[in-house]
């Protein structure tokens, strides 16, 4: 942990005691726009058709898997 986190860590224990925690969601994924988004999709896709088998199963995923959502075009989902 870092400074930062070990002082937000303290400050919040003190607010649950004190009972004025805030709590805030954080939840929202950051926004791409079109073009980065299906930049990210296109390099990700080719980063899975390279994996090996030892690493596709380190993630879970099996060759057919990887080739199905690696030769996905960019732009589907």
């Amino acid at each position: 942990m870092n400074g930062f986190s070990d002082v937000r860590l303290a400050l919040y224990s003190q607010e649950l005691c004190e009972g004025r925690a805030v709590v805030m969601k954080t939840t929202r994924k950051p926004k791409l726009n079109r073009w980065a988004l299906y930049r990210h999709r296109w390099m990700s896709r080719q980063m899975l058709l390279n994996l090996t088998e030892d690493e596709l199963r380190d993630i879970g995923l099996t060759g057919g898997q990887a080739m199905r959502e690696g030769l996905k075009p960019f732009w589907r989902e």
